[in-house]
């Protein structure tokens, strides 16, 4: 699929958790493909490496509404103001 996609030459990927059932070395290629791709990809994934390589932008969605930051996924975990919104918006 991701092949048919490339020849297509798709400017936007929605990916659902795209590493699962995937062997290591299919991780590393997808993951080095989604950080060279031109265009925009919009994912949910649970691999802490994947999010903190592919993504610039996380947006969190919330029982209160969403939280939306552009900055790594590190940067967004670390992130007091982050800390201070998740609780307001998880109470």
């Amino acid at each position: 699929m991701f092949s048919r996609m490339m020849l297509q030459r798709a400017n936007v990927l929605l990916l659902d958790e795209p590493t699962n059932h995937l062997d290591l070395e299919s991780i590393t290629t997808l993951n080095n493909s989604l950080v060279n791709f031109k265009g925009t990809v919009l994912l949910s994934s649970h691999d802490h490496e994947m999010l903190q390589t592919v993504c610039n932008r996380i947006i969190e969605l919330t029982p209160k509404g969403i939280i939306d930051r552009e900055m790594t996924y590190d940067e967004y975990l670390a992130d007091k103001k982050v800390k201070e919104l998740q609780e307001q918006m998880y109470s």
